[in-house]
């Protein structure tokens, strides 16, 4: 493994050593078969909550807001 990433960072190859540089990351992968992509579309929800509301006067209604929108919560309560 450290041949060939001494190989790859002496390569022309600009593709390789973007390999090189984010094998850790990549083989993490493969071990675990997750990625952040949950947490990024999160923050991507939080954010689009902050530009909507064109800034909070407090955190504690930011905080509000994000449970509120991101908490998964149902409004009606079901009917027995």
């Amino acid at each position: 493994m450290k041949r060939w990433l001494t190989w790859v960072k002496k390569s022309d190859l600009s593709p390789m050593r973007n390999v090189g540089r984010h094998l850790d990351n990549i083989l993490t992968f493969c071990r675990h078969r997750i990625t952040n992509g949950v947490v990024e579309g999160l923050n991507s929800k939080i954010m689009a909550i902050k530009r909507r509301a064109c800034g909070y006067r407090n955190r504690e209604l930011f905080k509000t807001a994000i449970y509120f929108f991101c908490g998964g919560l149902d409004l009606y309560p079901k009917q027995v």
